[in-house]
């Protein structure tokens, strides 16, 4: 029988613990900050019914899904993203649920999209939103959220973007061109990749719009400076209308309560340029990339999204929220050097060299572990310098040395692998406590 060769599809990857330690920490960093501000986890299924996917994104993002039949001949697909199903999530269950609700979700999302750096066909999401409430205190929280998250994963230079969709469509609706306002924004939102030339000549041509119009919605995009004076300009450029004051307020409003709820004003952008591809946002949007690191794009967006749900469901149910790239913001660490080099979990080895004492390592792991103190005992007893040349090349802090001697003494060797230091400490099975104490202010000093 031949043998079948070992690979993964293009697009896909498989995560080896030195990356899914760190994933797996950003998740729970994640999961942390959500709750903190009230939101609650969910989750849906994989595959969703065909017409609850297409149409909610944009004819690129229909493209991009994973479509087939089952075997019961229905048409299904893998879900693109986590907000459409939390739309079709939310108009079921609703009435059970009550409103307002927070919500997190941390799943995998499927695109068949040209794959390219830090950007795969599978790839995991990490989702918060506040469906039930057209508030502009949800819009300022989500902005908080950002800043919370992003700086709890360990980053000090990162600027989060906020515009309001609502202030373009005023400006397309001044200009006479409401009816070509999706066209119009999906061009927009090319600006930072393609130019000022390109997306003007793309308006003309895909959106039917006039030179003339294409440059005053470019006039519009093109403002920048310190947020006062952007919130100055906003009104003569949009026709200053009742409702593009109002979407101007909202903005001031969202900068304004992001400060009161302490972010700092350097991380805050007003970007009147920022649309959003997908068609489901109405109102404020995000978008966060890294101060280092901006040409892997937004690590962190979303918006205001009060219509989606109005597919499934009578019941008006406004959403906001924001996803978390995982996936990106990983490969980002990567480049940054922000990845501890480990391959383990556990910051302590126990080095297993003497067979006689078996049941002595076996209880000495179980106390620490009683002592909150992850660690990894050594399956053979091998030499001890195999087993220091494994606890090095998997990234372990401390490596415990005990054979007959030591265990004879009633001490332990504490090896800090980092400094090749060792040191004596007491230890018996009863009375831990000498060695679970140096073992932590160790570990807390290789933290700092």
């Amino acid at each position: 029988m031949s043998l079948i060769k070992p690979r993964t599809l293009n697009g896909f990857r498989d995560y080896l613990p030195a990356v899914m330690i760190p994933r797996e920490r950003l998740m729970e960093t994640a999961r942390g900050v959500f709750r903190s501000y009230g939101f609650a986890p969910i989750d849906t299924p994989t595959l969703e019914y065909l017409e609850i996917l297409t149409g909610k994104g944009s004819d690129e993002t229909d493209r991009q899904i994973y479509r087939f039949e089952d075997n019961g001949g229905r048409a299904v697909g893998m879900r693109f993203d986590l907000t459409v199903p939390l739309a079709r999530f939310a108009a079921q269950h609703i009435n059970q649920l009550g409103t307002p609700f927070k919500r997190y979700h941390i799943a995998p999302v499927w695109r068949g999209e040209r794959p390219q750096a830090g950007r795969y066909r599978e790839f995991m999401q990490c989702d918060f939103d506040t469906i039930g409430t057209r508030n502009v205190m949800a819009d300022i929280e989500s902005v908080a959220v950002i800043n919370r998250l992003l700086s709890s994963i360990g980053f000090d230079a990162f600027t989060i973007s906020v515009n309001n969709r609502a202030v373009l469509t005023e400006l397309l609706r001044h200009l006479d061109l409401a009816d070509q306002s999706v066209a119009v924004l999906r061009c927009l939102d090319k600006l930072g990749k393609i130019g000022r030339e390109k997306v003007a000549a793309e308006m003309c041509e895909v959106a039917d719009v006039s030179a003339a119009q294409a440059d005053k919605v470019l006039q519009l995009a093109e403002l920048d400076g310190e947020p006062e004076s952007i919130f100055e300009a906003l009104p003569a450029i949009t026709g200053g209308g009742d409702e593009a004051l109002v979407a101007i307020d909202r903005l001031k409003d969202v900068f304004s309560g992001a400060l009161a709820a302490g972010v700092p004003r350097g991380r805050i952008k007003i970007d009147v340029s920022i649309a959003r591809g997908l068609d489901y946002y109405t109102g404020v949007i995000f978008e966060t990339t890294l101060d280092d690191l901006p040409s892997i794009g937004s690590v962190c967006s979303g918006g205001r999204y009060d219509n989606l749900a109005g597919l499934y469901t009578k019941q008006e149910l406004p959403g906001i929220g924001a996803s978390l790239g995982l996936d990106r913001l990983l490969a980002a660490m990567e480049s940054l050097r922000m990845l501890p080099n480990a391959a383990t979990p556990a910051p302590v080895l126990i080095a297993y060299f003497d067979a006689d004492h078996r049941d002595n390592y076996l209880t000495l792991s179980a106390r620490l572990r009683d002592a909150g103190i992850a660690n990894e005992l050594f399956p053979d007893p091998k030499r001890l310098s195999v087993q220091l040349k494994y606890a090095d090349s998997h990234g372990f802090r401390v490596a415990l040395i005990a054979g007959g001697n030591e265990w004879g003494a009633g001490t332990v060797q504490v090896k800090t692998l980092a400094t090749k230091e060792s040191a004596e400490v007491a230890y018996s099975h009863d009375r831990p406590e000498e060695l679970t104490s140096c073992l932590n202010r160790i570990l807390a000093e290789e933290l700092q």
